[in-house]
């Protein structure tokens, strides 16, 4: 498998939602599901704070979004279908700017979902809700949570968020612990945390298509030679990675060795465990 083909866009899908929010698509990963989401849905509906790239094309909405303003959320759900949510703060930042985004982001996200009656919430929760494990430790995703920072918390709060949703409204959400969603793994521990866009794309077309997910968490990772996660769970979506950081491996051992008491060869969080506090 090369680089080219890890990236390769799906062949056209079958399933579709009438209309498919995309929270965060200015974001990195958000360019990256403009391009790949667009068959799956009759319209795209794409949010931000930021600007957008582009100007909106075929079958595409662009709705400017401040996450913390509720109504504004409410307004941005009304008339979708199901929403794949990405927007927020995605790097370790002082817990303000955390909770603007992240916590009341998911809240309004949810709220608005229920007012509006959609059944079906893709959740990009993350690997930091459960950082601070070590990595010679093996996971599956029913552990205890150990957030490794804000955005961890602002992430596992999400997950809850999601099963109280489901279990007093009957909002169903697939939530995703992404690893480390880039073109290729950038470091050693990238090689086991490495999520190709093709996998992402695909564990997020299972994730909404999927009859009776309830609240699901599995792990956004693909099909790398070390693993520290049991992604069992994920069968029930019947999602099967197709890629490996394997064919990166050489590029990556040439880089310098990672010292022992580097956070980044100890917790599977890496540097998110050790940056803050912030303002002191």
């Amino acid at each position: 498998m090369s680089a080219a083909s890890a990236s390769a866009t799906p062949s056209s899908p079958v399933l579709q939602v009438g209309r498919l929010l995309l929270t965060g698509a200015a974001g990195g990963l958000g360019k990256v599901l403009r391009e790949r989401l667009r068959p799956y849905a009759g319209v795209l509906r794409l949010s931000d704070i930021a600007s957008l790239s582009a100007a909106e094309g075929p079958h595409e909405e662009v709705v400017a979004c401040d996450l913390s303003d509720k109504q504004a959320v409410d307004a941005l759900v009304a008339g979708c279908d199901a929403i794949v949510h990405l927007g927020g703060v995605s790097v370790e930042r002082p817990f303000e700017e955390i909770l603007e985004a992240n916590i009341k982001g998911v809240f309004h996200i949810y709220e608005a979902a229920r007012r509006h009656g959609v059944k079906r919430v893709v959740f990009a929760s993350s690997n930091h809700v459960i950082g601070f494990y070590k990595q010679d430790e093996h996971l599956d995703a029913h552990v205890q949570r150990r957030p490794d920072g804000y955005y961890g918390l602002s992430k596992s709060f999400g997950e809850d968020v999601a099963q109280f949703y489901f279990d007093r409204w009957g909002i169903e959400t697939v939530s995703i612990r992404i690893g480390s969603s880039f073109p290729e793994p950038l470091n050693r521990r990238m090689m086991s945390t490495w999520l190709s866009y093709r996998d992402l794309t695909t564990l997020i077309e299972k994730s909404l298509f999927t009859p009776g997910v309830g609240h699901t968490v599995v792990y956004g990772v693909s099909a790398n030679r070390d693993v520290w996660w049991d992604n069992s769970g994920a069968a029930v979506l019947g999602y099967a990675p197709q890629d490996t950081s394997e064919v990166f491996r050489d590029k990556v051992e040439q880089q310098p060795p990672v010292a022992s008491t580097d956070p980044n060869a100890i917790y599977q969080g890496g540097a998110f465990t050790a940056q803050g506090p912030f303002g002191d």
